[in-house]
């Protein structure tokens, strides 16, 4: 690989298992728009990370992931936890395309390479973004405890081929488990909060679950996190608020709270879910969460 030359990490296993079948068309318009590449694919979960994090470190200072949320998340945690520095290009062949959407990157991938093309030829200049951390890991999107968190457990599951209604079956299947209201301890900048919860999710973006707008006032530019924490509400309750989640009308709930912040620290009284762009990790009792200004570069 050449010092010009562009590593491309591409995920197969994407969009539900999608992303194979499009690695042909991938190369082809990576080359009508003259990028030059070596395509590198992941074998296995936290492949793409691990790869990355020794690309930065070795020098590549332009890396570009094809993939969805989940690859984008491993992307994030193998340029911050690296020795070196690398902007991002995204080519998104994911599912929900969470970050995407907040990143203003082409939800259409083929239009997303020309778009990312156009601006390597021309020289245009990365533009720097917001990320964030969760205890040892770092996010793009956002992180969440409790029922989302449950949510994103139960949709990954799914192997279906129909994009984001996966979430709302996942949605489905957690209401007839159960909704999980757990007791925290959260203190947040400007304030604090006792008691029982539905949810809280940190939010860099503003959608989460491919169909979710559940911060529309989120901007991944502007130095902050929005905390969107509910109180505990029933299974009629949440009927009635997915749809107004899907809108970006559910602040106004009375149930539904939003601060501004740069730093949250959860303690829950007992290990509840939790969830880092969309991917599950370790249940838990203590979450410290903070914002990262400026910690991204996209290409």
């Amino acid at each position: 690989m050449s010092d010009s030359t562009i590593p491309v990490f591409l995920n197969p296993t994407a969009g539900r298992g999608r992303a194979a079948g499009r690695i042909p068309v991938v190369e082809s318009l990576l080359r009508e728009e003259g990028i030059p590449y070596d395509l590198i694919l992941s074998e296995r979960r936290w492949d793409i990370e691990q790869k990355i994090r020794q690309a930065v470190a070795s020098g590549a200072d332009r890396i570009i992931v094809a993939g969805g949320d989940g690859s984008i998340h491993e992307a994030c945690n193998g340029i911050l936890s690296s020795s070196g520095k690398a902007a991002l290009g995204i080519i998104p062949i994911g599912t929900g395309n969470d970050f995407i959407k907040a990143a203003g990157v082409p939800l259409d991938w083929r239009l997303a390479i020309h778009e990312l093309g156009s601006r390597l030829r021309n020289g245009v200049a990365p533009r720097t973004i917001d990320a964030g951390r969760m205890n040892d890991r770092y996010f793009a999107n956002g992180a969440g405890v409790g029922f989302d968190a449950k949510i994103n457990y139960l949709s990954q599951n799914i192997r279906w081929k129909i994009g984001d209604l996966v979430y709302l079956i996942g949605v489905g299947k957690g209401l007839i488990d159960g909704v999980i209201t757990p007791e925290v301890s959260m203190t947040y900048t400007g304030g604090e909060y006792h008691g029982p919860i539905t949810l809280a999710n940190v939010c860099n973006g503003s959608w989460v679950g491919g169909m979710f707008h559940i911060a529309p006032m989120a901007n991944n530019a502007d130095g902050k996190l929005d905390l969107i924490f509910v109180d505990p509400v029933s299974r009629p309750q949440v009927i009635r608020l997915v749809p107004k989640l899907m809108r970006g009308t559910h602040i106004a709930e009375p149930q539904v709270h939003h601060r501004r912040v740069t730093k949250v620290i959860i303690r829950a009284s007992e290990p509840v879910p939790a969830h880092m762009d969309g991917e599950v990790v370790p249940m838990g009792t203590e979450f410290e969460i903070e914002a990262l200004p400026g910690a991204l570069q996209l290409l």
